[in-house]
């Protein structure tokens, strides 16, 4: 099959906020009042956590649509760590990503706790945000 390139342009506003057009829709970003932002949206940690969430909800609904059984509805939990000392360069030997990222999810549909567990991790197989997460996919950057 053929590769399939997705785009997103951004720029920074005014303060700590940025704004990035993605398809027809536009995702604003920014930092809590207490950081310097103006809380005009999720920060970049908190939109993973919310893209992941829709990546399983998405990838949920293209499975029980294959496997044929009705999803009636999924309810997602997202936790992750960090340590800020990595992403505000306080300490060099600390990352600045996610130490680990939780997720707990609630399916309803007329399937065994086993069934779900496997669904489960079939979600998390086929969702691409996992995956990227999961096997650092390759990052480069320019100066355009």
């Amino acid at each position: 099959m053929t590769l399939k390139t997705i785009v997103a342009t951004g720029r920074m506003d005014s303060g700590m906020a940025v704004q990035v057009q993605c398809g027809n829709h536009t995702l604003v970003m920014d930092q809590p009042k207490n950081a310097a932002g103006k809380d005009l949206g999720p920060t970049p940690l908190e939109a993973i956590l919310a893209a992941v969430a829709g990546c399983f909800g998405t990838i949920g609904r293209f499975i029980a649509h294959q496997q044929k059984f009705e999803l009636r509805g999924m309810q997602f939990e997202l936790e992750a760590d960090y340590d800020p000392d990595g992403l505000l360069g306080r300490n060099p030997d600390v990352r600045p990503g996610f130490q680990q990222l939780r997720v707990a999810v609630t399916i309803d549909a007329d399937l065994s706790t086993a069934q779900k567990q496997a669904f489960l991790e079939l979600i998390e197989q086929r969702c691409p945000l996992a995956d990227n997460l999961l096997h650092g996919t390759q990052l480069v950057s320019r100066l355009a």
